[in-house]
């Protein structure tokens, strides 16, 4: 039986109404794919203290924590992960990189240029429907 693992990811837009794209690095599970960052929910925290606690110690920054944008469930080959994002904004301190390969920051509708880890993928979709310019792509 596959492990189940519950984590949160933000969706971090700035003033100019890009989001904040993370690279895992080499030493993490799915290497050199995107991501939002986030993490596993501990016992006894909500998802919105998780996600701030987990941006909190890789960033370094405080983020506040909006609406939900998406709900996925995704079964890698070993795991099976419940993604939940969540639209959110820095309100204190700068995002520093201390542990991914590489940050970037895009536009909504340039976030396919990117190689998603499939987890995250149905937020990038929604994301692009939600906050992507009027005339972006459509399926």
């Amino acid at each position: 039986m596959k492990k189940k693992v519950h984590v949160v990811g933000a969706v971090i837009f700035n003033e100019s109404g890009e989001i904040f794209c993370a690279q895992r690095s080499k030493k993490m599970t799915l290497a050199h794919y995107w991501e939002f960052p986030g993490g596993k929910i501990e016992a006894g925290e909500t998802k919105e203290q998780a996600l701030r606690r987990e941006i909190k110690e890789e960033l370094t920054c405080e983020i506040e924590v909006y609406e939900q944008i998406d709900d996925t469930t995704y079964a890698y080959d070993t795991f099976i992960v419940r993604l939940e994002t969540f639209r959110a904004k820095v309100i204190q301190g700068e995002l520093v990189n201390k542990e991914h390969a590489a940050i970037k920051w895009l536009k909504p509708q340039d976030l396919c240029q990117l190689n998603w880890a499939p987890a995250d993928i149905p937020a990038v979709e929604k994301i692009q429907q939600l906050y992507g310019e009027p005339h972006g792509t459509t399926n």
